[in-house]
């Protein structure tokens, strides 16, 4: 469990990374979006492993988490937004309606993805980006990335980050789904340290 508890970490770090990463040069890394996106469109998957196509999908996250538990943090803005992250994760699950509302909009996006082709399709970050526009976002904490305002003013590169969003918004609900909480931080930082070295072989 602790091992896919790390997977789901790697996945939310991964995610935050891609979207600090789009607010300050407005480019994404290719693959790891669409190791994003596809998380969230594989609703149905039975292990963390699947939500990501793999562990070595995740790499990037690994050497994120590897940094951040051995106090060689990558980027300081990353824990905070994780940290902010998490917390909206709580209310997200306990808002029933939004849950049914994202899952169904998941949905239509899944449908868009499988007749593009592909999940970093322009349709399918709108449709993900509206999603997250008009649940997610309007609860409390809201998530606050910085960037350079010339990207940040620009319609696509807000809706990619949102699509985002949602993706480190799933990570978060896996990695509490496989038993993660606070004290992971606290308590069992050393198990998580070495989860991740594990990973990375």
């Amino acid at each position: 469990m602790m091992q896919e508890r790390v997977l789901a970490l790697a996945g939310l770090a991964q995610a935050l990374k891609q979207v600090r990463r789009i607010a300050e040069t407005g480019q994404a890394d290719a693959a790891v979006l669409a190791t994003a996106l596809d998380s969230v469109l594989r609703i149905d998957a039975s292990s963390a492993e699947d939500v990501y196509g793999g562990s070595e999908s995740l790499r990037p996250g690994l050497r994120l988490l590897h940094g951040y538990f051995n106090n060689l943090p990558d980027d300081e803005q990353l824990p905070k937004l994780a940290l902010a992250v998490i917390q909206l994760e709580r209310r997200f699950i306990n808002d029933r309606d939004m849950v049914q509302r994202v899952h169904q909009g998941i949905t239509q996006a899944r449908n868009e993805s499988q007749r593009a082709g592909s999940s970093t399709h322009p349709e399918v970050l709108a449709t993900l980006g509206n999603l997250y526009s008009e649940t997610v976002s309007n609860l409390r904490p809201r998530v606050m990335v910085q960037g350079n305002p010339h990207y940040l003013g620009q319609a696509d590169i807000v809706s990619e980050i949102r699509a985002v969003l949602l993706a480190a918004l799933r990570s978060a609900v896996l990695w509490r789904q496989m038993g993660g909480n606070y004290l992971d931080f606290l308590l069992r930082r050393k198990q998580l340290l070495s989860a991740v070295e594990a990973e990375l072989g």
